[in-house]
């Protein structure tokens, strides 16, 4: 029986099972999507977006934090043959990623599936993103349909009594002009 027994095994040791959840996590937060197969996307994504939750406070001690469970690794990028330092993971994790969520409270990943398979052994393969900073729930965008639509139906509402109000003025400034020619 596996009572109160969380996470997945994937056939490694527990030294393998971590280092291949900081690698991961380093590439998805460096690149922005990874392909991998769906069990290890599972895996993986809580721990990006508990990292991800750890970079929207931006204090010292979340960025220790982070450093301790993470690594810090520089990114290079290759330039006419030559690596060029870009940066480091937590730095980027830090700047960018966490200042892009601070609006958002949680779901800060996607899996989607593909229709590719491995060729070795036929593991689904899926990719594992982050949302971008224009992609906004569902929920948010429900919301705010209704909030338009109801701020529109209140414009018109307010629309139709100042017609109102204006032909009633009409009228009765007609009516004086017609006394006032008799």
């Amino acid at each position: 029986m596996r009572h109160r027994v969380a996470g997945r095994r994937l056939s490694r040791t527990r030294e393998h099972r971590l280092a291949m959840r900081r690698n991961l996590v380093a590439q998805l937060f460096q690149h922005e999507t990874v392909s991998t197969t769906i069990e290890k996307a599972k895996e993986v994504k809580a721990f990006a977006e508990k990292l991800i939750t750890l970079a929207k406070k931006g204090t010292l001690s979340a960025r220790r934090r982070a450093i301790a469970l993470l690594g810090n690794r520089v990114i290079y990028s290759y330039e006419d043959g030559k690596a060029v330092r870009k940066g480091t993971i937590i730095g980027k994790l830090f700047s960018e990623l966490g200042p892009r969520y601070l609006d958002r409270p949680g779901g800060y990943t996607r899996i989607i599936r593909l229709s590719l398979r491995r060729v070795g052994d036929n593991g689904q393969l899926v990719l594992l993103q982050l949302i971008g900073k224009d992609e906004s729930s569902k929920k948010e965008t429900r919301a705010a349909a209704k909030k338009r639509s109801r701020k529109k139906a209140k414009e018109a509402v307010e629309v139709e009594e100042i017609a109102e109000a204006e032909e009633i003025t009409e009228g009765s400034s007609q009516e004086e002009q017609a006394d006032r020619q008799q």
